[in-house]
């Protein structure tokens, strides 16, 4: 049999593959929301019969006991289940603005969304960005156990005008508040040459603090513009953006200026390191302490991408960030451009 390779072919066959994935994964999200739709029914028969004939708890016991002798073999009736439907039911029914969503995520990721999350916002926030960034059931639970709501809603970065719409809020969720870097043996008192060491020595643990999609490319990386010479203190790559990472470590507060040498590295960077195919780089200055309010004048006229995130490395409780936190309202703002 004669075998066609042409550019044509290349090009037909492609066409075909992503017309099945597309299918198998309309498939999917059709035979998802029936099961989203029956769980729902029947956490809301579960509630009305236990209003209208004053059933206890009761009633969800023997109805999973009859269900799973029914229907042998299927999952999802056990009795811990079926208060999850109860709950899901009296959680949503009177939000008209998260009902249609919840139908877009799989039931175990509603779950972990609904007993996790203290309220409306969070679950709004962790059910779009669930399913914009495709975030599997791991993702998702490291994603809340790391405060990924809290880290968007009080870092200070000026990637909203900084970085692509594409993915800005991508780039958002990729840098932290706050690191905790209490894996490393210093003392209160280091040295920036100390703690760069240390996390060399600890580039494993540190990535994993990063937040998982970030590989290591170097320390001390070199820039020679103009005959002089230039060093990057760290440089990674995040796999999902697409782009070089430029950190710079300062062991005590933030300054105005370093926002200025990062923008200086981020041009030059670009310039001679990024590929054709990459996204912009983007810089994160790790401090050991920040004002606020002197981050947001440094960053408020920047151009390039920047962060500015700040590290502990005791075991001690994070900073309190509430006070921080934006209002209900700017909340609500904010999620509107994760759709």
């Amino acid at each position: 049999m004669k075998t066609i390779m042409t550019t044509e072919y290349k090009t037909f066959f492609k066409e075909i593959k992503e017309r099945i994935h597309k299918a198998q994964y309309d498939a999917f999200k059709a035979v998802n929301k029936e099961l989203i739709n029956l769980y729902w029914d029947i956490g809301k028969s579960i509630v009305n019969k236990q209003a209208a004939l004053g059933w206890g708890k009761a009633i969800v016991e023997t109805l999973a006991r009859d269900l799973q002798k029914e229907f042998p073999g299927i999952q999802g009736f056990s009795s811990q289940n079926l208060w999850n439907m109860r709950q899901f039911y009296l959680l949503y029914k009177d939000n008209s603005k998260l009902q249609p969503l919840v139908g877009e995520i799989s039931w175990t990721k509603n779950v972990i969304i609904m007993q996790r999350c203290k309220d409306n916002i969070q679950r709004e926030f962790y059910i779009k960005t669930t399913k914009k960034f495709g975030w599997t059931k791991d993702v998702l639970i490291n994603q809340l156990e790391a405060g990924a709501f809290e880290r968007f809603m009080t870092n200070q970065t000026n990637f909203d005008k900084a970085v692509p719409e594409k993915y800005r809020h991508q780039a958002k969720l990729a840098v932290k508040d706050e690191y905790s870097l209490d894996f490393l043996e210093l003392g209160e008192e280091h040295l920036e040459k100390e703690l760069e060491g240390a996390l060399l020595e600890n580039v494993r643990r540190f990535l994993i603090e990063m937040g998982g999609y970030f590989a290591f490319v170097g320390n001390q990386y070199r820039l020679e513009i103009d005959g002089q010479e230039f060093f990057i203190d760290l440089l990674l790559y995040h796999r999902q953006l697409r782009c070089l990472v430029a950190i710079e470590l300062k062991v005590g507060a933030f300054k105005p200026e370093y926002a200025g040498k990062m923008q200086f590295y981020l041009s030059a960077l670009n310039d001679r390191a990024k590929l054709p195919d990459e996204n912009p780089s983007i810089g994160i200055i790790l401090c050991k302490d920040k004002s606020r309010t002197i981050v947001e004048y440094a960053l408020k006229d920047a151009k390039k991408p920047i962060g500015v995130s700040t590290y502990k490395l005791t075991e001690k409780l994070p900073r309190e960030l509430k006070k921080y936190l934006p209002s209900p309202e700017e909340m609500i703002e904010r999620i509107k451009y994760l759709e």
